[in-house]
């Protein structure tokens, strides 16, 4: 099982503010709106999406057509959560741990992963569980907000692969996790 991390930041590290927001990311557009920054070539490497419930939520509150169209999603939730109708054939809800989940999906024959959500990255991470990484930095300060890293009580090592700098100023690297 592969599993990966496609996932924007502020320059100081947080994926959202405080509150949930992320209008942060829309702040800088490219001169070429066809640009998703390899957005599209990543999600056609992955075979299920894995995401916590907030990260499920905020897809919901952007009150657009589905964008997952054609992959499965997990969202992973201790307390539950009510998929709407039209989702229930593409989105289940599974709880466990990061560890279980992954074999879950092992045993039902996904072999790549995409690992989406704040939370769900860092446990993931946790359990060494993640392969590669790609982290779009996004030339704003919030100064706070929801991290995307913290609380490991290991150190986990990375391995640049490749760094692109888009014309909104936007820096993408993708790492592979070793060890």
């Amino acid at each position: 099982m592969q599993a990966s991390v496609f996932i924007a930041v502020s320059l100081d590290g947080f994926i959202a503010t405080p509150n949930g927001d992320i209008d942060f990311l829309n702040q800088h557009p490219s001169s070429n709106p066809e640009e998703d920054f390899g957005y599209y070539a990543f999600i056609e490497t992955v075979d299920a999406i894995v995401m916590g419930r907030k990260s499920f939520e905020k897809v919901l509150s952007f009150g657009c057509d589905w964008p997952y169209e054609s992959l499965p999603v997990f969202v992973l939730s201790r307390q539950g959560i009510q998929v709407p109708a039209e989702l229930s054939s593409k989105v289940e809800v599974l709880n466990g741990d990061a560890t279980s989940i992954s074999e879950q999906l092992t045993e039902r024959g996904f072999k790549h992963l995409y690992i989406d959500g704040g939370q769900t990255i860092q446990d993931f991470l946790a359990a060494g569980l993640i392969q590669e990484l790609t982290l779009t930095r996004i030339p704003t300060l919030l100064g706070s907000g929801i991290p995307l890293f913290g609380g490991f009580t290991q150190t986990i090592q990375l391995q640049a692969l490749h760094t692109q700098q888009y014309d909104n100023g936007y820096v993408q690297s993708r790492y592979r996790i070793l060890g």
